[in-house]
């Protein structure tokens, strides 16, 4: 589908600013629709008595009016006259009889978008008047505070203009609806009228009674458990009254979440009141916080397993330095840097906002730890090339020790005392696959070496963390010319 973009680009001939100005309308017109009780169609004039449909919205209040999608729709001026009228004469047309469209009865409304100094779209507001019936307090209430924005879009103060304070895609697009509970203040800051949803959300921050004929913001300073809170809430509604669209805020009270978006009410520029959407978030910011709180424990649990496995390794250090046996001081320095190499993945989750870790800092630093116990006479390098990404705490552990045991397998035995070269482990991914290939130019395998035969611990486990808890391919072969190549084929979404 084209985008809003695309379709004005295409048909009618505005302004960068202009466009932008429709841009933000259709950001936030998702509130005049459900007030309206009736979809919105933006139509801009493509030529000489001609206009194409470059956006729309439903209300969520009301059935809607057209079950097909009008988006890229082109009419008339003779089909819908009401366009063309509101567009010359820069006014809300809303003289016409209902029509029948199908078996829907529809009552048609133009009202002329105005940036700047000149009219640049028509909003249809085509509201299905199938279920008319007589309003209710609500319902005119929702009504009367359409109109004045309806008003405000033809003034050119809906959406308010860039050199105020307006509120982010990411606001608007989590901001409280019309259904969520609504307030409408008069000029002086006095509820005029509340929706019971949104006298249930106040009662939740310890409002008794009804909050109609109060001054809200003296009301909400007073209500938060927070004194600058419930001054920056009340700030919120102030600016409001005073014209400007503040961002929305949070006020805790009670043990109870609301959420509060102000908006001022400008239909003939001067400010005449505001509106106020407000949302219980109770249960919402409740869940959160026990989100937050087991985020930090299972950091703090990587950092403490982290630390044990250092104090481990301590220890293992100091019983290697005890035993004279060459043998067992190996296998202990062995084990050291085992232990070491998953303390590295610990370490990295104990600062991750996730389960994941950018393994390439992993690797590099496990090439550091490899490249130092080898033989100062051999002078082997070992580096990285390619990059691993972001990896799974699932992946990362097992991995980790393959990588350790490879790389050192590959400086011990590849090079004797007397020989230098150079270890690489490079990594490519493609789709869910991980690629790894370990490759050196050392002394290369022994004849007639089978890995599912090799009985050495190291390659032993290499085997079994691969085959059981990667669930991956591994192979070893001859280099092209010299050396040996290992082959790691992992796939990184982990059954």
């Amino acid at each position: 589908m084209s985008t809003l973009t695309d379709l004005v680009a295409a048909h009618a001939d505005l302004r960068p600013v202009e466009v932008d100005h429709l841009h933000r309308l259709v950001a936030d017109w998702q509130l005049i629709a459900d007030l309206s009780f009736a979809d919105l169609l933006l139509w801009v004039a493509a030529g000489p008595e001609r206009f194409v449909c470059v956006a729309q919205v439903r209300p969520t209040t009301a059935p809607t009016t057209y079950s097909d999608d009008q988006v890229g729709r082109a009419a008339t001026a003779a089909e819908l006259p009401h366009l063309a009228i509101a567009l010359e004469e820069g006014r809300i047309w809303r003289e016409g009889d209902p029509v029948w469209q199908g078996d829907v009865p529809v009552r048609h409304e133009a009202v002329p978008v105005r940036c700047a100094d000149r009219m640049v779209a028509v909003v249809g507001r085509d509201t299905n008047l199938t279920s008319a019936r007589v309003p209710s307090q609500l319902e005119l209430a929702y009504l009367e505070t359409a109109g004045d924005l309806c008003q405000m879009v033809a003034y050119g103060t809906f959406p308010l203009p860039l050199s105020r304070r307006d509120p982010t895609p990411v606001e608007l697009a989590s901001a409280p609806r019309v259904g969520d509970g609504l307030l409408r203040l008069g000029p002086d800051g006095h509820v005029v009228y509340a929706s019971p949803n949104a006298q249930s959300a106040y009662r939740r921050l310890g409002i008794i009674g009804d909050v109609a004929g109060v001054g809200l913001s003296d009301v909400v300073r007073g209500l938060a458990d927070d004194p600058l809170a419930g001054g920056e809430a009340a700030g919120v509604i102030e600016a409001a009254l005073a014209g400007e669209a503040p961002p929305r805020v949070e006020l805790d009270a009670r043990g109870a979440t609301v959420l509060l978006r102000a908006l001022p009410l400008l239909p003939v520029g001067t400010p005449t009141g505001a509106l106020v959407l407000v949302r219980d978030d109770t249960e919402v910011r409740r869940r959160d916080r026990q989100l937050l709180s087991k985020d930090a424990m299972i950091r703090e649990i990587h950092h403490r397993v982290k630390n044990n496995l250092q104090t481990v390794a301590a220890l293992l250090r100091l019983q290697a330095r005890r035993v004279d046996s060459a043998q067992a001081k190996a296998a202990l320095t062995e084990s050291v840097r085992r232990v070491m190499s998953i303390a590295m993945v610990h370490d990295t989750l104990s600062v991750s906002a996730d389960e994941t870790v950018q393994f390439d800092a992993i690797v590099d630093r496990v090439v550091s730890m490899v490249g130092d116990v080898a033989a100062p006479e051999s002078r082997v390098r070992v580096r990285r090339e390619g990059s691993f990404g972001v990896i799974g705490a699932d992946v990362a552990t097992p991995l980790v020790t393959v990588l350790t045991e490879l790389l050192q397998n590959a400086v011990e035995h590849g090079y004797p005392r007397d020989r230098s070269g150079e270890v690489v482990v490079s990594a490519s991914v493609t789709g869910e696959t991980l690629t790894v290939l370990v490759r050196d130019d050392g002394a290369g395998l022994p004849a007639g070496f089978r890995l599912e035969d090799s009985e050495r611990l190291g390659l032993l486990i290499v085997r079994s963390l691969v085959a059981a808890e990667l669930g991956g391919v591994i192979s070893l072969e001859a280099g092209s010319t010299v050396g040996t190549v290992v082959r790691l084929s992992l796939p990184l979404s982990q059954p």
